[in-house]
């Protein structure tokens, strides 16, 4: 039976591996050194370097997300807008991300598991709080939620670990508001703060 404690202490180790060098320079060897276990006990669970990534990978894009129902579109779009922002500054995941996103264009196994885990999340937040801003009236009825989600998450995507740039509360209300205006819903005046997002 696998321990629970040396799986987690793997895992770790490779997000740190993975943020320090990057997948090109990746190793087993490392990994191990890092968790303090033996090669034997990584692959006992994961046959290779690539299998160990991608089940991370996949770990990481499958983790719940808060429930985003507040009872407004405006609202979700905030609060998704926060929780993705804080998982784009984690300094591993600015590190880990376009690194994954540059070898996928070199990895077709790496490329197709990252476009299944993106599809699925979007699918998720898509399905979630696009249905709910239809069913409350906020939203046209067909509103295509990929479509949707592609105009929600893309700005922000672009912001932090594209452009890197940091963000304030103000670029944020205007981001709600845009987005919310951009998938048809009624306008409303636009808040003005310029006080920097921490967390």
């Amino acid at each position: 039976m696998l321990r629970d404690d040396i799986t987690t202490a793997i895992r770790r180790a490779l997000m740190q591996e993975l943020a320090a060098v990057g997948y090109g320079r990746l190793s087993i060897e490392a990994v191990a050194r890092r968790a303090g276990v033996s090669k034997t006990a990584i692959y006992r669970r994961w046959s290779s370097k690539l299998e160990l990534v991608l089940d991370i990978v996949a770990a990481a894009a499958g983790g719940k997300l808060p429930a985003l129902d507040t009872g407004t579109l405006r609202g979700d779009l905030e609060l998704l807008f926060q929780v993705v922002a804080h998982a784009l500054r984690h300094p591993l995941a600015s590190q880990i991300i376009p690194d994954l996103l540059a070898e996928a264009a070199r990895n077709p196994t790496i490329d197709e598991t990252l476009q299944r885990v993106l599809r699925a999340r979007q699918q998720e937040i898509g399905g979630r709080l696009i249905s709910r801003a239809v069913q409350r009236g906020e939203l046209p009825a067909d509103t295509d939620p990929d479509a949707a989600v592609d105009l929600i998450v893309g700005p922000l995507y672009w912001r932090l670990a594209i452009a890197r740039t940091p963000l304030t509360t103000g670029y944020l209300d205007t981001l709600v508001e845009s987005v919310a205006i951009g998938l048809g819903a009624d306008g409303a005046l636009p808040r003005q703060r310029e006080a920097p997002v921490t967390g």
